[in-house]
């Protein structure tokens, strides 16, 4: 079987206009969320070998490691930083799960 990705340019779009405005309107602080759903549409779009991903993670979860990896960066006077692409796709695959047929 073969894996892919159903996701089209529209969806893509529109799911990047609502996390975009989520971001704006709120001044940042929903951005765990709008990547959540960003997040959940890439999941609901992706089958490997024939099964289906499912995206778990929460908004709510993420902020708070949010919060953590900047406090980390901050007292680190940004070392930390160049860890955060690494948790935030640690956290990303701990989240992401085969969806049961």
């Amino acid at each position: 079987m073969k894996s892919r990705f159903e996701g089209g340019l529209l969806g893509l779009i529109g799911v990047n206009i609502l996390a975009y405005f989520i971001t704006l309107i709120t001044f940042g602080l929903a951005t765990p969320w709008a990547m959540c759903i960003k997040y959940n549409w890439e999941a609901k779009n992706t089958v490997i070998e024939g099964r289906r991903l499912r995206f778990i993670g929460k908004g709510s979860s993420l902020f708070l490691h949010y919060i953590k990896w900047w406090i980390l960066t901050i007292i680190t006077f940004g070392i930390y930083g160049f860890w955060l692409y690494i948790k935030l796709l640690q956290w990303k695959t701990e989240n992401t799960i085969f969806e049961d047929k």
